[in-house]
């Protein structure tokens, strides 16, 4: 057996490799490549995700599997050789249903679609992308259709990020989410709005850059293992334990966008900084599900960064950095321009209690682009529409409605659910987090994160994938997933800001 064993993880080993390769591939795409690489780069960039999926579907991989199903009971559901091998079946069960001239097609037009975003949203040209677009969710379609018996052609794609999830679940969560948020968000309109606008100054790009930097190093980021980087839409990228990269983008009139999306990031490398080193190499390294992924950056970003203890201690060497902008503004008045309710257009700068809704909008034109409910050509004056009738808000142009974000334009459906998943457990967490060390408030208006850092990776860095998120969440704070905790953050933390 273990032979068999070494076999399966010197194979898993290659074909994370692969995988990693193409992630180097993608991340200098969006961070480096000249606009010319951009049609070689979608056929390399196929290329490799044909030569991963072909090496997944090696009918050999089937036999270790089988064989390995005693070994795999015996060492028991935590252990790492179990893990190694559920996950690798899960993975293989998957993959054999997918042709891989499939898999090489999908490739491409994700490459091609994205390269196509990049000059359509600067024109705010959607008909130059939306062919583009039609094909990716064609073959998101296709792809649903390889896994019979779904619910909703939705479900295959939900699974690939938020593993065990259908669109009925991620429904009924968001209706019994919306039947609260809606209120709250009308009782806060109603109100004399925060002022913001010493946020929107001209702010020197470099100082924003070094600023958030040495925020995150603060909260465990290792430079070491990682880098920043300018890119058109934030992200973080893994290649192995020991190389977590984060993206920012840096807007000099308004100082939120580098800053928070620093933070943001932040969250997520150090989730896969914080796998334990003996997964790297195999399919149970990185994060469990985009939910959970969600859950990091929101609480580093939110919960954390957001919070009137954190910029107790770090306003003043804001202020130092930028005297003209923020020198005669006081704390209170920052905290809360930092935490302004308004609605708003684009979804990265809304604040935490519209933000949901603009995820739920994703999430339902998403089902409704897969079944055929609604055309690409439509989808423009759609969103207009549930913008005006969610948010209040009528976007003027497309650049700034429906072809703001990346994730469709990357071929990335089934993504959006995490963002809002993500915000309900990080609240979950944090609790738990606070529970066993109640000086972690008091600590953070210290500056100092190293016990809430260290819950975390303790509690789920370490683990990698090895559980599945329901199971990560049960472990961690002894409960399934439930709004109430964090619906208790947001009526806590806005009803001191507003009347509610």
């Amino acid at each position: 057996m273990d032979d068999l064993y070494k076999e399966l993880c010197e194979k898993a080993t290659e074909l994370m490799d692969i995988g990693s390769a193409a992630a180097v591939l993608g991340w200098d795409q969006q961070v480096n490549m000249p606009p010319g690489g951009a049609e070689a780069r979608g056929r390399q960039i196929g290329t490799l995700a044909k030569i991963a999926h072909e090496t997944l579907i090696n009918p050999r991989i089937g036999v270790l599997l089988e064989k390995l199903a005693p070994f795999e009971a015996e060492k028991g559901y935590g252990s790492k050789e179990a893990s190694i091998i559920r996950l690798a079946r899960r993975e293989y069960d998957k993959a054999v249903k997918v042709p891989p001239e499939f898999t090489g097609r999908m490739s491409v037009a994700q490459s091609e679609c994205f390269d196509i975003w990049l000059k359509a949203r600067p024109a705010n040209d959607f008909a130059m992308v939306r062919p583009s677009l039609e094909n990716v969710f064609g073959l998101c379609a296709e792809y649903s259709d390889f896994f019979p018996g779904y619910e909703h052609p939705m479900d295959p794609l939900i699974d690939n990020n938020d593993y065990g999830m259908k669109a009925s679940d991620i429904r009924s969560i968001f209706g019994e989410l919306r039947k609260q948020l809606v209120p709250m968000v009308d009782a806060i309109d109603s109100q004399e709005p925060a002022d913001d606008t010493f946020l929107r100054k001209n702010f020197d790009a470099d100082k924003q850059i070094v600023f958030g930097k040495s925020v995150v190093e603060k909260y465990g980021y290792d430079f070491n293992r990682g880098r920043q980087d300018i890119a058109p839409h934030p992200f973080t990228i893994s290649f192995s334990v020991g190389d977590v990269r984060i993206t920012t983008r840096v807007r000099p009139n308004f100082l939120g966008s580098a800053l928070f999306g620093t933070l943001h990031e932040a969250g997520h490398a150090m989730y896969e900084q914080g796998s334990a080193t003996e997964l790297d190499g195999t399919p149970v390294r990185g994060g469990t599900s985009i939910g959970v992924h969600e859950s990091q950056s929101r609480l580093w970003e939110n919960i954390v960064g957001r919070s009137r203890p954190f910029w107790q201690h770090y306003y003043p060497g804001l202020q130092g950095d930028f005297p003209e902008q923020l020198g005669a503004v006081p704390l209170d008045k920052f905290y809360r321009g930092i935490n302004k309710v308004q609605k708003s257009l684009i979804r990265v700068e809304a604040d935490e209690v519209t933000y949901n809704l603009h995820v739920m909008l994703r999430f339902d034109f998403e089902c409704d682009l897969l079944t055929g409910k609604l055309k690409t050509s439509e989808l423009p004056d759609a969103w207009n529409d549930r913008m005006e009738a969610d948010i209040g808000l009528r976007p003027s142009t497309d650049s700034d409605g429906v072809m703001q974000d990346i994730h469709w334009y990357n071929s990335i459906v089934g993504y959006f659910q995490g963002y809002t998943l993500g915000n309900i457990m990080s609240a979950q967490f944090y609790d738990a987090a606070v529970m066993t060390h109640p000086e972690i408030p008091e600590q953070i208006g210290q500056g100092e994160f190293a016990t809430l850092h260290a819950w975390l990776k303790e509690n789920i860095y370490r683990h990698g994938r090895k559980y599945t998120a329901s199971e990560l969440l049960e472990r961690a704070t002894g409960s399934s997933l439930e709004i109430g905790p964090y619906m208790k953050y947001l009526k806590t933390k806005y009803g001191e800001l507003y009347v509610l």
